[in-house]
């Protein structure tokens, strides 16, 4: 299926999706904490009794208000580090936390009784960091993970690095892949070439991790019940399944659901919403194995695409992007080429751009049913020949550059907008 496509493209589509297709469990940012803590404990060799945390603005505004999964419903940064500290393993990262047991949460609860927390706002000027130091009464251990989830930058023992790489201070992608090589054209291209033995584990696993939490989220009541509400009220069509469906999944995952999701661009909720609306609707179509595991390579990697420019955190909601993926997903189930795509993702943005992110918390699940709705829109209008026009607001000429101007708007026009949300979310830090 390569044919002629240029080899450093297929390459670089492929690394990107193993680096971003990742299972984790629970809401990604107190995952990440949970992470550090639970290396700081492993570095110092004993259980602390002094736990210092350090977080960036968008740190403590995406743990503030989930529930760290196996907890017993316990919320916030402290719970999250207790809970790695107690019970973690960091060797398995965004699944720190899959072994904890209904024994473990006792043990918690306990530990942040006993053991003094400090937790604060770090004056660093990445938008992703997080440092944890735990002391005993003979040794103290530091880590510190900044840029993206899962990207270490020291660990440090009695004042003695064990690690201490370069880091330029920016929240970051995972480094493996030349991603100014995603373009809509190239990933269109990949999608339709790609060799499917190369990226159906990564597709098989999200299929499956992400169908199961949304089963779950309109199984049980779990948050607000979007997804559940969504169908009860609205009716049963395709359309209303595809956005509850992806919502049910936000609603497990927010409150305390402890089944694994598999991540796009850091986020399980971005993962969810560039894959739930595609599964849904190739089962309601009937298509092929193929054409679905092609449609979620398109999804996932538009979805990337127009999050690489924002970055990792900012103050726009990131399944603004995921909805785009999503309906360029469900335009090629449908037999879109290029144009139609291109369209698709062209008239998403120009309906949801600007939705903020004011943290991780239960009503995500109704930004997921919005995004998704603009997405299946904006699809809807280009199958009908309907394309909003370049200059219309910060539509530019063509997909790329509206691309751009979404994320300029994102990533420099919506800093004053992130630090406001910051400064109203943090008066009472947990």
């Amino acid at each position: 299926m390569l044919l002629n496509m240029d080899r450093r493209i297929y390459e670089s589509c492929v690394t990107v999706l193993k680096e971003e297709l990742l299972p984790a469990m629970g809401c990604t940012e107190p995952i990440a904490v949970a992470y550090a803590a639970a290396l700081a404990r492993d570095t110092l060799g004993e259980l602390p009794e002094r736990v210092s945390i350090s977080v960036s603005g968008n740190i403590l505004k995406n743990v503030k208000g989930v529930v760290v999964p196996g907890t017993g419903g316990l919320k916030g940064i402290i719970s999250a580090a207790a809970a790695g500290i107690v019970a973690g393993d960091h060797t398995l990262q965004l699944e720190v936390i899959s072994k904890l047991t209904e024994k473990d949460i006792p043990k918690i609860g306990e530990y942040m009784k006993t053991a003094a927390f400090k937790v604060s706002q770090s004056r660093s000027d990445c938008i992703f960091d997080i440092a944890v130091t735990v002391c005993s009464s003979r040794h103290e251990a530091s880590v510190r993970i900044a840029g993206h989830h899962t990207n270490v930058v020291y660990i440090r023992r009695d004042g003695e690095d064990i690690l201490n790489k370069d880091f330029a201070g920016e929240q970051t992608a995972p480094q493996g892949a030349d991603r100014s090589l995603l373009t809509v054209e190239n990933i269109y291209e990949f999608a339709e070439r790609v060799e499917l033995s190369d990226v159906e584990e990564l597709l098989d696993r999200q299929i499956e991790y992400n169908t199961a939490i949304a089963r779950e989220g309109l199984k049980n009541d779990y948050g607000a019940r979007i997804g559940k509400i969504i169908l009860n009220s609205f009716g049963n069509d395709i359309y209303n399944v595809a956005k509850g469906t992806a919502a049910a999944g936000s609603d497990a995952r927010m409150n305390g659901c402890a089944l694994p999701v598999v991540i796009v661009s850091g986020s399980g909720n971005q993962g969810m919403t560039a894959s739930l609306p595609v599964i849904v609707f190739a089962d309601h179509l009937k298509a092929s194995r193929e054409k679905l595991l092609r449609a979620l390579v398109l999804s996932d990697l538009i979805t990337i695409h127009l999050k690489t420019g924002i970055g990792r955190l900012s103050a726009y909601c990131g399944v603004v992007s995921a909805g785009c993926g999503a309906g360029a997903g469900v335009c090629y189930l449908y037999g879109g080429g290029l144009k139609e795509i291109s369209a698709t993702i062209h008239n998403a943005l120009a309906i949801d751009s600007g939705l903020i992110c004011d943290g991780a918390k239960s009503s995500c699940a109704a930004k997921i049913a919005s995004a998704v709705e603009a997405g299946l829109l904006g699809m809807e209008m280009s199958r009908n020949g309907s394309v909003f026009s370049s200059g219309d607001g910060i539509m530019g000429d063509g997909v790329e550059n509206t691309i751009d101007n979404v994320s300029d708007v994102a990533r420099i026009g919506m800093r004053g907008t992130d630090e406001e949300i910051i400064r109203l979310m943090v008066k009472n830090i947990k």
